[in-house]
């Protein structure tokens, strides 16, 4: 009997199982596409048995993925994400609103983008919308198509279609977003020049950055994340003063200084919450040679120290989650021949790494893999509105998992990437640990590197599913 010949109701076996109450020896049944009981090890479910030989954790929940589909699919699209998801142990993503065409900031681009991911899903997929300048007056019917919460941008998107906000724009939406219960993502960095004209340029401009990745992160200071942030705490205390309760997300932070305020924030009661990325934790500024057009994102990935403080943080529990923030794009993009990085594209492709990645270097700073399922399952999950189905080894989720070699390890090749272009900076790099298996709800979707049945990801839109 083959994993997909499984019949409904069946068993997984294994002597490390994740669950939210730690690690044990478990025996997981399964019931069609839930989990139905987490029993002792050598219960008897009274059902066919698979005996699980490596560790069982719940699938990854990521939260922060640019799909680019529709209308950039020379980038990446469902299909090929999707994909390299399956392979990195990610049984579920959330979409973000660009790059895009159109980008989902009204609810007929939402239907766009749906009607484009049938038949192409290998995972479960979410979606977020977007809050720009211009399209306020578009979210509550955004919002009632069943996105999951909006992004904004407090600087320039790097596309003109997604336009940032300024401060009054930006309490307006998380108004919105307050009075819905739902969560407003902040790309937040603050470029004073741009907010304030009259103010002479302390920072390098594109043109002037080549190669240099010390001129590239001068360009982006930790000020203008520090600048930003406040800014959103600002916003939070006056929408809670007219009696909202907002919720407000960091994503993708870089810059350790931030921290003291984030932390008082949280201590005054305001429903802020953070993420970073495995390249902020992973990778340093004083290792990327210039001409590295691979490594440049925004935030940009800044000093050691900065990356022990980020840690620190995730242990200390004022960093929420890890989310990959997968932001591919063509080679010719990434000014790969010439190492512009100034000219450069700036995102990360890196999405079937991620477990591995922090594992490799997390198990080293006192990291479990009861601590990684929290990062980067659980609690992604529950900011996605999603934690009553996904995230969890627990009766009633999604049989949604993981199988994870913790010992075996892998160079990252271009044969061995899933996404689309098979560009990333990790290329070369050996990685501890390795997903050698992925489920959806109940089946195999992955397998030892091979992909199992066909594209049975579903659609997963607030208020309802959309079976694709």
């Amino acid at each position: 009997m083959t994993l997909l010949d499984l019949p409904e109701r069946f068993a997984l076996r294994a002597r490390q199982v994740i669950t939210p109450d730690g690690e044990q020896a478990a025996t997981v049944v399964v019931n069609g596409e839930k989990i139905e009981a987490v029993l002792p090890f050598d219960a008897h479910p009274h059902c066919t048995v698979v005996n699980i030989e490596q560790v069982l954790m719940p699938a990854l929940v990521d939260s922060h993925v640019h799909v680019n589909e529709p209308g950039r699919t020379d980038w990446e699209g469902f299909d090929t994400a999707t994909h390299a998801a399956a392979a990195g142990g990610i049984a579920t993503l959330v979409d973000m609103p660009l790059n895009c065409i159109p980008v989902t900031i009204t609810a007929a681009a939402l239907a766009a983008k749906l009607d484009s991911v049938q038949g192409k899903l290998w995972v479960d997929t979410g979606y977020w919308g977007g809050a720009t300048a211009d399209n306020l007056e578009d979210l509550p019917e955004l919002l009632d198509a069943g996105v999951l919460g909006v992004k904004s941008f407090t600087i320039h998107s790097g596309i003109e279609e997604f336009q940032s906000v300024d401060e009054a724009q930006l309490k307006a939406a998380m108004g919105h977003l307050a009075r819905a219960g739902l969560p407003h993502l902040v790309h937040a960095e603050l470029d004073r020049h741009e907010h304030d004209p009259g103010t002479s340029p302390a920072t390098p401009a594109a043109t002037t950055i080549g190669r240099s990745y010390a001129r590239f992160l001068a360009s982006r200071p930790r000020a203008w994340e520090n600048d930003a942030i406040a800014m959103v705490i600002r916003v939070m205390r006056d929408l809670t003063a007219e009696g909202l309760q907002p919720r407000a997300h960091i994503v993708h932070l870089s810059s350790s200084d931030a921290l003291p305020m984030i932390i008082a924030a949280r201590a005054e009661g305001l429903h802020l919450t953070v993420e970073t990325c495995p390249h902020y934790l992973t990778l340093w500024a004083e290792a990327i040679p210039d001409g590295g057009t691979l490594y440049k994102c925004c935030p940009p990935i800044r000093e050691d120290a900065n990356r022990d403080q980020l840690w620190q943080a995730l242990k200390d529990g004022h960093i929420d989650f890890i989310v990959s923030d997968h932001s591919p794009c063509t080679p010719q993009l990434k000014a790969m021949d010439s190492g512009d990085i100034g000219d450069a594209w700036g995102g990360i492709s890196a999405l079937q790494f991620g477990l591995s990645l922090i594992w490799t270097e997390g198990q080293q700073r006192g990291f479990t893999l009861v601590d990684l399922a929290r990062l980067m399952a659980q609690t992604p999950a529950d900011i996605a509105g999603l934690g009553q189905c996904k995230g969890r080894i627990a009766p009633g989720y999604d049989a949604d998992f993981l199988v994870f070699d913790t010992q075996a390890q892998q160079t990252v090749t271009a044969d061995t990437i899933k996404h689309k272009h098979k560009i990333s900076p990790y290329l070369g790099k050996t990685l501890t640990g390795v997903v050698t298996e992925t489920w959806l709800r109940g089946r195999p979707v992955f397998q030892q590197d091979q992909y199992i049945g066909s594209a049975r990801g579903r659609s997963l839109l607030r208020g309802r599913e959309s079976s694709l």
